[in-house]
Order: structure tokens, then sequence, then C-alpha cells
């Protein structure tokens, strides 16, 4: 059995929705792609230290995994984070692609609640979940996630998708680790403690 942990980029306001880039999904007329950029370098050095440097499997949404892919896989091992991504195993939830290119990838299709529990009950290295709001929102909906590993940054976009949209478990959290970067953004890791009774 395994843990399944998500690492999000996050606005003050919640929104998740493009950090790195303008054309990184503008879905619903989202203007401010891009909005991570003033701490990206900061924050990136605590998300490798933090959440990259044990072993790690990747599950992604299949926009997520197409991004990642079109950028990583041309990237040396000199790039540390290429490194790390590409050397992970990917686990790619998808109804619409029926083969991945880049290394190390898998396709997963049918109900993802019951496919995501299958790969928790395996044996492995935790599973992390980088981006990828769709699937997010599934996973919060079945009381999936086991620890929030959450970058919120100082900036506030007013719309856009946001981490905690839709019907999530009520769930007691405890906090693990939190820090800053000298540019102001916070770093907070929680692990599920207990779903709350009504």
């Amino acid at each position: 059995m395994r843990n399944l942990a998500i690492l999000t980029f996050l606005t003050l306001d919640g929104v998740m929705q493009a950090p790195s880039s303008p054309d990184e999904d503008p879905a619903g007329g989202f203007a401010y792609g891009g909005w991570a950029r003033t701490c990206w370098d900061e924050v990136m050095e605590q998300v490798m230290e933090e959440a990259m440097a044990a072993p790690y499997e990747l599950l992604l949404g299949r926009k997520t995994y197409e991004t990642f892919a079109a950028h990583f896989s041309t990237l040396g091992d000199d790039n540390p984070v290429a490194c790390k991504l590409n050397k992970a195993t990917k686990y790619v939830i998808t109804s619409t692609l029926s083969s991945l290119q880049w290394k190390n990838s898998e396709c997963v299709t049918g109900d993802i609640a019951t496919e995501v529990s299958r790969l928790k009950k395996q044996d492995g290295p935790l599973l992390q979940v980088h981006g990828s709001w769709r699937l997010i929102q599934a996973l919060l909906s079945h009381g999936l996630i086991d620890e929030y590993r959450l970058w919120i940054f100082p900036v506030l976009v007013g719309s856009g998708k946001r981490l905690f949209d839709q019907g999530v478990v009520p769930t007691n959290l405890d906090l693990v680790k939190t820090g800053a970067t000298p540019s102001g953004a916070l770093m907070s890791i929680y692990k599920r403690n207990r779903v709350l009774s009504k």
C-alpha cells in the first residue's frame, strides 16, 4: 500500500490554473497564465528538496501529461527537474490516448476511483499528482488524496480553476511542514488525518 500526494501551485485566492506560462491553459478565457513566475526559481528549489528528492511515481491527467511530455522529454539529465520526471514511471489517466511517447509512461483507463485505488494498493514509491486539475477534482470527491503539498504564491487573479472547486470529502488534515521563500511564496504540506463525521 502506498500514499498519493498532490503537488499544487496556487494563487492566494486558490487558483491553480496555468502557473508557469501564458499559453499553458487558457481554458475559459483565463488571461493570467504565468502568474507564478516572480517566485518560480525559489519555489522550484523547495519543490526539488521537499517533494522530488525521494523516489516517486507520477499520476497525471491527459492535458498535464501532454504539456509535461512536450517540454521535459526534450531536456537532458543536466536539467534536474527533467531528469527526475523523465526517469519516473508515469501513469496517465486518459480515455483518448492509446499510446504514449514519453518514456516510462502507461495509459490508465476505466473508472478513476477504481484504477487509482488499484495503483495505491500496489507496492512502490509515493504516487504524486502534478497539475492535473480535472483529475484532482475526481480524487478529492472520492477521498483518495493522502497528502497535500501546496505552494501558495503572493498573487490574486480573481478567477480560474480552483483547487477546491467541487465537492470534497470533509477531512481533518495535519500540518507536517511549512516554509516560505524570500519572495513570499508559502509552502504547506498536510497529511490526511481522518474524515469528518456529521
